[in-house]
């Protein structure tokens, strides 16, 4: 019997590779912006049905000068489609500036963005260009975009109008030529039903939308993104053939992926690293208990009772009955603080999981006397050290340990395509 199941998924698993083209297709920028791509951002690889559908979309609206927003999961590559975008568009030829907005801190964010004039603030020792203007002839992309402050909702709904920027301490318009893309983990739509993030800007971003689907919902791409980064980190390693093992791939396939394609990346450079004799078993695999934890991702389980919708509704019926007072005050208040306790008073992972931006929890956090508030305008003094934002390069990337069995070795190519 054990060894009939043994056969039997053997067989499961040379059909899915027979189900593969023989080549796949890779999507790579052109020379002109290579040498700023790290592995990740180099290449796209759409082989599910869901993802090729997506790359359809992709390059009917990326030739137009169209705003695009761009949603997703953490680490499902919305970076890398941001590049592909910009590749296939008239702006090719311009810089392509990567800036994530939830590394910009309060104080900064306008001169970040817009620029400054010397003296404009304390410490601004001399003039600096802002993103808009540092991506002027080209491509502008805001990661975390729902991270934004309303007051600097404001003034990018109006650059997105007017197609001109202010400089912070200045009074004269500079024009722009950009174009935006941003992206964001937020429901933007919950964002602007709850006044944390503006109606209009939603509506001024929401142009072409592409919502990249989390890696478990694209099965048909893990095989393939395997196969490629197989190939990148064992060059890089120097190894000459890596080969994954029936086991090994099962894993792969039924591995939830929480950390989606930046996850899968990880694990396949920390098993080309470790495996012995160029073969990849199950033990290779490592998947971290807090995948995803560090990029902001919510945890990968959840308690049953926040499964189910009815042992709620029983205790909000009883709640009525009871006839207390400041009903949802309350509920608001142990909702946030449990979601808070259950993420190990972690912000990041509180916001995602209850669909809110880092700002709105901050401040029912401030309220509540968890964490303390923000001081007034006037007491906040503005630094003026240079502020690089590292962009989130988004985007790609765990678990039993069935027993070993004979290499398989993938039966498709990796076929490289110049930009389109």
């Amino acid at each position: 019997m054990l060894l009939l199941c043994l056969l039997l998924q053997t067989l499961r698993i040379a059909r899915i590779f027979d189900s593969y083209p023989a080549r796949l297709t890779v999507l790579e920028p052109s020379p002109f912006d290579r040498h700023t791509l790290t592995i990740r951002a180099k290449s796209l690889i759409f082989e599910d049905p869901l993802s090729r559908a997506l790359l359809s979309d992709i390059r009917r609206f990326a030739p137009s000068n169209a705003t695009v927003l761009i949603t997703g999961e953490t680490g499902t590559g919305k970076e890398i489609v941001a590049r592909y975008v910009h590749e296939l568009s008239r702006q090719a030829s311009g810089p392509f500036v990567a800036v994530n907005c939830g590394s910009l801190s309060d104080t900064l964010v306008d001169s970040e963005l817009f620029g400054h004039e010397k003296g404009s603030f304390t410490g601004a020792l001399t003039s600096k260009v802002g993103w808009f203007e540092s991506a002027q002839g080209g491509t502008l992309f805001l990661d975390e975009v729902g991270e934004l402050a309303l007051n600097i909702q404001v003034k990018l709904l109006r650059v997105l109008q007017e197609r001109e920027i202010v400089r912070l301490g200045s009074r004269q318009v500079r024009p722009i030529d950009v174009r935006l893309i941003a992206a964001t983990n937020v429901n933007l739509e919950q964002a602007v039903r709850s006044g944390q993030f503006r109606e209009d800007l939603y509506f001024r971003l929401n142009v072409a939308t592409f919502s990249l689907p989390p890696l478990r919902e694209r099965p048909r791409d893990i095989l393939p993104l395997t196969e490629h980064f197989l190939r990148i980190h064992a060059e890089r390693a120097g190894i000459s053939e890596v080969a994954l093992t029936t086991n090994a791939i099962q894993v792969l396939l039924d591995h939830h992926w929480p950390g989606n394609v930046r996850e899968l990346e990880n694990v396949i450079q920390r098993a080309v690293l470790t495996c012995q004799n160029g073969r990849i078993e199950p033990l290779d695999l490592r998947f971290s208990s807090a995948a995803g934890s560090n990029s902001g991702s919510i945890p990968s389980s959840l308690p049953p009772r926040a499964k189910q919708e009815s042992p709620l509704h029983g205790a909000l019926i009883d709640l009525f009955q009871g006839g207390e007072p400041d009903i949802y005050a309350r509920v608001e208040s142990a909702l946030i603080l449990s979601a808070y306790e259950y993420c190990h008073n972690n912000q990041i992972q509180t916001a995602q999981l209850l669909g809110i931006s880092r700002n709105v929890l901050r401040a029912r956090l401030a309220k509540l006397g968890v964490i303390a508030g923000r001081a007034p305008n006037s007491q906040r003094n503005h630094a003026a050290a240079e502020h690089q934002p590292s962009s989130d390069e988004d985007d790609e990337v765990s678990a039993s340990a069935p027993v070993p069995s004979t290499p398989l070795k993938p039966a498709f190519q990796v076929h490289h395509i110049g930009g389109c």
